[in-house]
């Protein structure tokens, strides 16, 4: 299963095995029970401290337990963890037997001191880039407190459930049984939403923070580099994000970095959250904030209500996926609507799906989709598409994808339960289409996550926030950076440059303070 370089990784990593491992797999008759077995058989064969048995009972087949020789972890793969998931099983590899997670004290704590009787199920593809995020954090959870228990499940491989329990969109977690949560999710949080009492006690310790020089709302590029440029500078700096990396880390095919030919946005985020962490950089994950204010410093509130100060703010929220706003998009989202192809895709192998958009991300998402599902339907507002021609002249080439021009998407339909197709008007003479289908993926560019500042700073027509040349705007000490701002072409050099400049701005604006 394993070719000879990934074997030669893995065994370098196994050397930090603590403990004997056993992994125990329940099979069946199936071709993939006979990989999986292969698998563990592979992983076996690289160290003397794990040990392989196929007598396992679980209802899941093929599946195998992650295991301590002579006890529970409560760590389990229904599937092939391979592809996005190798981590994900390296990881477990390693927890399990003992080896330190990389997560703080306090947060070890908060999951030990959760209560027992936790059954997590993650359904995933193994094409999802956001799926190992999650089953990560929550394998973390059970190998650490006895009490949980976890199972990723490939959705790919147990269509039948996925039906059954309807689910359309990954990650998707259950919790007992019951739905818990869609879509990525760091492990704060999973724990704030288990933890009911976390948000108070988060509060506390943010207001308790000392004001900062330099504090940085949003985690993305622009805010991972404003970081690191303040923090060189040798000034106390913060940031506060609701998810390091931002939009990025739903960003597969990135091959217009300048030096890098190309990466996968998880990987460039791994690596700017390592390059942040090399300076003193406070850094509060899975925060939201909610407003901002200026008095004798500024003043930004968060969710949970705590308040920071600091003498200059870096604004770089960036942006959202925008929605077509049309009946019926909330009511199915999740269940038939979705804004990750790469994620999503493969549940909806085997049948028709749609998506609305003609630029390049609309155009890539039909041509991937197009490789996995039976049919694919692009419709685009306007009276062309708008991706490049290399894109599209790929997408005509395609026997399976219709394109429908001067189309307006009018409403998702459904039954109740999941989308069964959606209604579009042609702009052309007014007439009304309706389509069949069983999915549909929204590509139609990005809104700036400004709705919190309406108000506080100045914003243009779009909802961006106004910036001069050097990154000011409307309040003094307040500055901004990257897909969030009226500065064009969202891309994520430009915002990682513009992030830089905002923070030599910040740092020009302390030092010209502290001499008037």
């Amino acid at each position: 299963m394993l070719d000879e370089e990934l074997k030669a990784q893995l065994a370098g990593y196994l050397q930090r095995l603590v403990s004997p491992i056993e992994l125990i797999a329940s099979l069946d008759e199936r071709s993939e029970s006979k990989d999986l077995l292969a698998l563990l058989h592979d992983i076996a064969a690289l160290s003397p401290h794990i040990s392989v048995r196929d007598d396992g009972g679980d209802e899941r087949r093929p599946s195998f337990a992650v295991n301590l020789q002579g006890g529970e972890s409560g760590v389990r793969f229904a599937g092939i963890p391979l592809g996005h998931e190798f981590t994900s099983l390296v990881l477990a590899l390693l927890q399990v037997s003992g080896y330190a997670p990389k997560v703080s004290d306090d947060v070890l704590a908060q999951i030990r001191e959760l209560p027992a009787g936790l059954h997590f199920e993650t359904f995933i593809s193994l094409s999802c880039h956001n799926c190992p995020d999650v089953v990560q954090a929550l394998n973390l959870m059970s190998v650490v407190n006895p009490g949980i228990s976890h199972t990723m499940v490939d959705g790919a491989l147990f269509q039948d459930e996925v039906e059954r329990k309807q689910i359309m969109s990954v990650p998707s977690v259950h919790l007992n049984g019951e739905a818990f949560g869609q879509g990525r999710m760091t492990l704060e949080e999973i724990l704030a939403k288990v933890d009911t009492n976390s948000s108070a006690r988060d509060a506390e310790k943010l207001n308790a923070k000392a004001p900062y020089d330099v504090l940085i709302v949003g985690g993305g590029p622009a805010g991972a580099a404003a970081a690191i440029y303040a923090a060189r500078k040798g000034v106390s700096t913060g940031v506060v994000a609701e998810r390091f990396g931002g939009q990025v880390l739903d960003t597969m095919g990135i091959e217009n970095f300048i030096s890098v030919s190309r990466t996968e946005g998880p990987k460039l985020v791994a690596a700017l959250e390592q390059h942040v962490s090399d300076y003193d950089v406070d850094v509060m994950n899975a925060q939201r904030a909610t407003a901002l204010s200026r008095g004798d410093m500024v003043e930004i509130t968060l969710a949970n209500g705590a308040v920071l100060k600091s003498k200059t703010v870096i604004l770089a929220t960036g942006a959202r996926w925008r929605e077509i706003n049309v009946p019926g998009e909330q009511e199915y989202r999740g269940r038939g609507v979705a804004y990750c192809p790469h994620c999503d895709g493969p549940l909806f192998k085997g049948k028709k799906v749609a998506v609305i958009g003609g630029g390049n991300s609309g155009v890539e998402a039909a041509i991937d989709l197009a490789g996995i599902v039976v049919h694919v339907t692009l419709i685009e507002f306007d009276s062309e598409l708008r991706a490049d021609a290399v894109l599209q002249k790929k997408l005509r080439s395609m026997s399976n994808v219709t394109i429908i021009t001067s189309a307006l998407t009018t409403e998702v339909l459904g039954n109740g339960e999941k989308m069964t197709g959606l209604t579009y008007k042609s702009r052309i003479d007014d007439s009304a289409h309706e389509l069949t289908i069983d999915g549909v993926f929204v590509q139609i560019g990005l809104l700036p996550n400004t709705d919190w500042l309406k108000g506080s700073v100045a914003l243009s027509s779009r909802g961006e926030i106004e910036v001069d040349v050097k990154g000011q705007t409307s309040v003094p000490g307040v500055f901004a950076a990257g897909d969030v701002t009226t500065s064009p072409y969202k891309q994520i050099i430009i915002a990682m440059g513009e992030g830089s400049k905002a923070a030599l701005s910040a740092f020009d604006h302390l030092i010209r303070s502290s001499v008037s």
